[in-house]
């Protein structure tokens, strides 16, 4: 009777205590070039061809060049827009930034470096750093092949996983916290984290301000999170296609209050993580409904198409303005 008594005491209170799961949202350590071989400009594992906006002017070889990843050189710096000037945009920026050998900390691995130059005026701004496109929910994970084109592995194929942990993590019910580790330089800005989740809402998190000198995990809690089950509101809700919850990464915003000094701002970024309840107990079901239907993809091609065709058109333009720039070492004609 006493050991029946003390399993249902201990089961109870295994059910009273949630346990919530931890995923990196992004490492910036993952990101670093490592394609072409012989001239590293973009990340293999995180490459997007936008060669579907080019027209029919440009030669095969030149299609192929049109290609972007998350590798973190190609990241930007968006400021607000009463911070735009010629100066201010051209010094904003993001660069790899390797650690040096006897660090405390990340010895050896590759971090997000950011430039910003803010106003000196007395006024209220920001930054968004943010990545070269609009992060795919659900697209397959392309691999390159033997004649150098992208393609999808049979085993990948309605998987979606291109980009999990590269900016997206699946599975996401309630947010349990968010952590970041970044490196200051006693600089009195805040910085938030921009998430969007499954029903494209964009929630914006401040994690903190950087005045401090190093490395430092910033960890924002949810205030709204309950831990007993007891007190939480239980439900039942359809599963695939209607429950497919998720967080990808907008950006990550810095902001200078107008009290502050302006000018030029500096920090590194290695890592954000997510501490999450999930949506669904088990992702790993007896059949693979997206393989079979293939909805969710579906919902997100237009909106996918629709992102390369814009990030085409600006690389596109950006190729032409290159092509047109004076090149001092060129010999007229």
């Amino acid at each position: 009777m006493r050991r029946s008594v003390l399993f249902v005491l201990v089961f109870l209170l295994v059910l009273s205590v949630v346990v919530a799961d931890e995923a990196v949202l992004v490492d910036f350590a993952t990101l670093t070039a490592d394609y072409p071989a012989d001239n590293p400009r973009h990340n293999e594992r995180t490459l997007v061809d936008y060669s579907i906006a080019a027209g029919t002017s440009f030669t095969e070889e030149e299609k192929a060049e049109m290609r972007i990843s998350l590798a973190i050189d190609s990241w930007e710096v968006d400021l607000a827009s009463s911070s735009r000037n010629v100066t201010t945009i051209g010094d904003s920026m993001v660069r790899s930034a390797p650690v040096r050998a006897g660090a405390s900390r990340y010895e050896g691995e590759t971090v997000m470096g950011v430039r910003v130059r803010f106003p000196t005026e007395p006024f209220n701004s920001w930054a968004l750093i943010r990545p070269p496109f609009e992060i795919p929910a659900f697209a397959d994970l392309e691999v390159v092949d033997d004649t150098g084109q992208l393609a999808v592995p049979q085993e990948e194929q309605g998987r979606g996983r291109k980009f999990d942990n590269f900016g997206v993590v699946k599975n996401v019910g309630v947010l349990r916290s968010v952590s970041m580790n970044v490196h200051g330089l006693n600089f009195p800005h805040a910085i938030a984290i921009v998430l969007q989740d499954e029903n494209n809402r964009e929630h914006e998190i401040l994690m903190g301000n950087l005045q401090f000198d190093g490395w430092r995990t910033l960890e924002w809690r949810n205030p709204s999170y309950i831990t007993e089950v007891r007190n939480r509101e239980v439900r039942t809700m359809p599963l695939y296609p209607n429950l497919s919850p998720m967080r990808k990464l907008i950006g990550i915003r810095v902001y200078r209050d107008a009290s502050q000094v302006g000018g030029d701002f500096i920090t590194y970024i290695k890592d954000i993580s997510l501490t999450y309840d999930r949506a669904v107990l088990q992702l790993e079901r007896d059949i693979d409904d997206e393989a079979v239907w293939g909805i969710l993809q579906v919902r997100e091609e237009a909106r996918r198409d629709a992102e390369l065709i814009r990030l085409g058109n600006i690389q596109v333009l950006r190729y032409l303005e290159d092509r047109k720039m004076h090149d001092p070492d060129a010999i007229d004609g």
